[in-house]
């Protein structure tokens, strides 16, 4: 059965995150140097049989876009050319990474390896993908 990538974009690094094959569980994969989002979305989509991707879009608290937001969909254009068969989402993203956070903290992890903000963004990605996954379920 197809997957759903789920993918929290950086200018540094970028945080992605993968379904079941039941498509009601969400998993960690990694974090990416963003210069390396294509190729690493690439081999994920052949390896894993993915047929959906789910973007966060960062928006503050007024509702307005963040200044990434450009970039981000310059990166969902090169994805959409290089894959037209893969659904693409787009996903309000806001507090994911503070509930990323929160979640390491919650787990009694040390406060060392809290700053570790590549770990926040694949976190991030499998909240924003459970998130999804709950409301589609």
């Amino acid at each position: 059965m197809p997957k759903i990538l789920s993918i929290d974009y950086g200018t540094k690094r970028t945080g992605f995150a993968i379904s079941d094959d039941s498509k009601i569980f969400a998993f960690g994969l990694s974090t990416q140097e963003t210069s390396n989002n294509l190729k690493y979305i690439q081999n994920i989509i052949t390896k894993e049989n993915v047929d959906t991707i789910l973007i966060g879009i960062p928006k503050r608290l007024n509702n307005e876009l963040a200044d990434i937001v450009p970039k981000i969909e310059a990166f969902i254009d090169k994805i959409q050319q290089q894959h037209p068969q893969i659904i693409i989402e787009r996903l309000d993203e806001r507090f994911t990474s503070k509930m990323a956070f929160q979640s390491m903290i919650d787990s009694g992890m040390k406060k060392k390896d809290r700053r570790n903000k590549a770990l926040v963004d694949e976190i991030s990605a499998t909240i924003l993908l459970q998130n999804y996954l709950e409301y589609k379920n």
